[in-house]
């Protein structure tokens, strides 16, 4: 059941593991030469600060607080439950990426 709800919950998810991949993508990676920076992206990167931070905090708290109270009734071992609860919250972003 952690599964299940997890790849729910990584269907909104993918616009806010979107934002964090855009910013590093057009900020720190692309200083470093991994990237291609966009072209049009040129209001700098507080702008984009004000969007991610805001969405990454809502969806990291509704994520975090739906995965504790599972984590309660679950009685697999905690390093197992996190990591299958993260793997599947990244599955549909990773999905859409590949496609």
């Amino acid at each position: 059941m952690p599964a299940a709800v997890n790849l729910l919950l990584g269907v909104p998810g993918i616009v806010p593991y979107f934002l964090v991949w855009y910013v590093l993508a057009n900020g720190p990676l692309a200083a470093l030469g991994w990237t291609a920076q966009d072209p049009n992206e040129n209001d700098g990167m507080s702008l984009w600060l004000v969007v991610v931070v805001p969405v990454l905090g809502t969806y990291g708290l509704v994520w975090g607080l739906v995965n504790r109270r599972l984590a309660r009734r679950t009685p697999a071992p905690r390093t197992v439950f996190w990591t299958v609860c993260a793997v599947a919250s990244l599955a549909p972003f990773l999905a859409i990426g590949l496609f």
